[in-house]
């Protein structure tokens, strides 16, 4: 497996960021770690492993970021209007900085674009996901495990113009039922999973919420709750990446 590390200053952020590149070619997936993690947690997690036979036969390129979550969402003594703020300079940092970053990385070796899919796990999940609600001009399918889909968790009561923007669960409820984005959503792939074992009762109540706003708007997404069983945790999760990673690239 090619791996290759990058450190880039980001204006946004006002500091370096930096990620890492697994795979020599194919379709770029953009990895964000779990609460407060790394760029690095994709391989010291094991993930890595999940992914290899994507990745060996050229099919994935991994593209695994640095979150400043212990600023934003995970900071809950914090101003909320200072972390929300914070959390929107990380957001522009990824679509105005980082993605065309991958897009030059993955073009090369592509000799084409290609869009890109956000995945993540518990707190990475919910970032993927609203990176996709946000832009699906920029995202074609999202894989999100055991996330938030919410600002309750984190903002409590508080609401403003950018939590508002950053919580799935708020702004899909309310989209008109003409925008544009509910099409593009329907003609991409969506697949948000969460168990229903020790420490999901939280992410489970979230995540059937979004399921309910996605039917109600008439949107497309394969929302599935993973058995009792099914803790919160990597060995959960590398089952469940295995299991629809097929399906997102089109293999089933």
């Amino acid at each position: 497996m090619e791996i290759r590390y990058f450190k880039r200053y980001s204006n946004f952020l006002g500091r370096d960021m930096e990620f890492k590149v697994y795979g020599h070619r194919g379709k770029p997936v953009l990895f964000i770690p779990c609460q407060a993690g790394r760029f690095f947690d994709f391989e010291n997690f094991h993930m890595d492993d999940v992914f290899r036979p994507w990745i060996d036969d050229g099919k994935i390129m991994v593209f695994s970021i640095d979150t400043i979550d212990n600023e934003t969402w995970a900071n809950k003594g914090g101003n909320p209007r200072w972390r929300i703020e914070q959390h929107e300079r990380w957001m522009h940092y990824i679509i105005d900085e980082l993605v065309p970053e991958i897009n030059h990385l993955a073009g090369e070796r592509n000799w084409c674009q290609m869009p890109i899919t956000p995945f993540g796990c518990s707190m990475g999940a919910q970032h993927a996901a609203t990176l996709f609600f946000r832009r699906p001009d920029i995202f074609d399918s999202v894989l999100a495990l055991s996330g938030v889909y919410d600002s309750r968790d984190a903002f409590g009561d508080y609401m403003d113009d950018l939590v508002y923007a950053n919580s799935p669960c708020d702004f899909i409820a309310g989209m008109p039922w003409d925008h544009p984005y509910i099409r593009m959503y329907n003609e991409r792939k969506i697949i948000i999973c969460v168990g229903q074992g020790a420490w999901e009762d939280v992410l489970k109540a979230s995540t059937a919420r979004l399921d309910g706003v996605l039917r109600s708007k008439g949107i497309n997404a394969w929302v599935n709750f993973w058995g009792y069983d099914v803790n919160h945790d990597w060995d959960w999760w590398y089952k469940q990446t295995a299991y629809y990673l097929p399906f997102l690239m089109g293999e089933r």
